[in-house]
């Protein structure tokens, strides 16, 4: 899978469009040009989210009431034209001009991010991992995504009538409209339990099979444990069954307080090196590197399932890493996934120019440079993706 071209109109403070080459692509500048920009544009591109705001409708300009992005994907045998049109109200999605859902527009342009505010997936909330487990088990089966949105959604209708029966002199009124709620939670919540604790099971098989850790920081393979919230409350090799149990034990407790209280919505992942948990005893080099062996073991899974390449995205790779460990890492993704990684240095940029697609990003404008350096104009000209523009 590669993404040949991206052009961006009234998204953040990005302008014109720009071509790509197969593997490395490296956007370097100073601060506050778009750097970052251009990579939540591909991100937001293939997944119809951003990695950096909750809210995708902040990355329209201020000055905009819309947002627009296209995008060029080539697989194998077939090339793909994508877009997404942003308003503060709606999210539009085209494949080859054709409107499709989310569901069925997931999985055209598969990418995974490393960044400062995806370290939340270690060091942050439950949430966070649980967001992290999902988009994992979404890029292997795009279907699933309908799954947790009829999960959540089940979850808010329980939530509603059971905030009515806290409030209720007669709280046991409202049971039979929440038993009717739970059995459908239960089929789906033990749908979403069966994805996520498959997906850790790659996550750590190919975690323990490979050796990332130790070539690129000289540390210790990370484990992972996803952690149930009905652990020791019954048998979880048979989930749908407990989770059914759990739900009528609990019902009295739930209408009491007024909101859900068991559930896949409050599992978490635990993440280990060295047997201790990072988020709590990790510092922020084993917190960095444990995210971004992560991020290679999704690579992984995805390349052993599809037979094809995710696209990989590195925020502001020199404040993370130190040219040792750069270096380790651009060797193992080479070849595994077209990246796209965003430097402040232009030293960087020089470095990795002869194996590289370089672009000089200013005031929003990424302009495609030659081996030697030389800037070309700034905007897409239909050239082939290895010419310079």
């Amino acid at each position: 899978m590669i993404l040949a071209r991206i052009e961006a109109t009234g998204f953040r403070n990005l302008e014109g469009a720009a071509r790509f080459g197969s593997g490395l692509n490296i956007f370097y500048g100073d601060n506050a040009q778009g750097k970052t920009n251009w990579l939540e544009a591909i991100y937001t591109l293939g997944t119809t989210k951003s990695f950096r705001t909750a809210q995708v409708r902040d990355c329209i300009r201020f000055d905009s009431r819309e947002c627009l992005l296209r995008g060029e994907v080539h697989t194998r045998s077939i090339s793909r034209q994508l877009q997404l049109l942003l308003t503060e109200s709606a999210k539009e999605l085209f494949v080859n001009g054709k409107r499709e859902p989310v569901v069925r527009y997931l999985g055209n342009l598969d990418v995974f991010a490393f960044s400062l505010e995806e370290l939340e997936v270690v060091r942050g909330t439950p949430s966070e991992r649980r967001r992290f487990l999902d988009r994992g088990v979404v890029s292997l089966t795009p279907a699933m995504l309908s799954t947790l949105s009829q999960y959540n959604h089940v979850i808010k209708q329980k939530n509603r009538l059971l905030q009515e029966a806290s409030s209720s002199s007669n709280p046991a009124a409202f049971h039979d409209q929440i038993e009717a709620w739970n059995e459908q939670l239960v089929d789906l919540g033990a749908a979403i339990h069966e994805a996520r604790t498959n997906y850790v099971e790659r996550l750590n098989r190919v975690l323990d099979e490979n050796d990332h850790g130790r070539a690129i920081f000289g540390a210790e393979r990370v484990t992972l444990r996803y952690r149930s919230q009905m652990e020791g409350k019954g048998d979880l090799s048979d989930y749908r069954r407990l989770y059914g149990l759990r739900l009528k034990e609990r019902l009295g407790a739930e209408s009491a307080v007024g909101h859900c209280l068991i559930g896949p919505h409050r599992d978490d992942l635990e993440i280990q090196a060295d047997s201790r948990e990072l988020n709590r005893f990790g510092s922020a080099g084993q917190q960095r590197s444990a995210l971004l062996l992560l991020d290679l073991a999704q690579v992984e899974i995805y390349n052993s399932v599809y037979e094809e390449s995710p696209v990989l995205i590195i925020d502001d790779l020199d404040a993370e890493l130190d040219r040792g460990r750069i270096e380790a890492l651009l060797g193992e993704i080479e070849g595994r996934a077209q990246t796209f990684i965003s430097t402040s240095r232009r030293a960087i940029a020089n470095r990795y120019r002869d194996r590289a697609s370089v672009y000089l990003v200013e005031r929003g404008r990424a302009e495609r440079e030659s081996e030697e350096g030389f800037a070309g104009i700034g905007v897409d000209d239909g050239k082939e993706p290895n010419a310079a523009l």
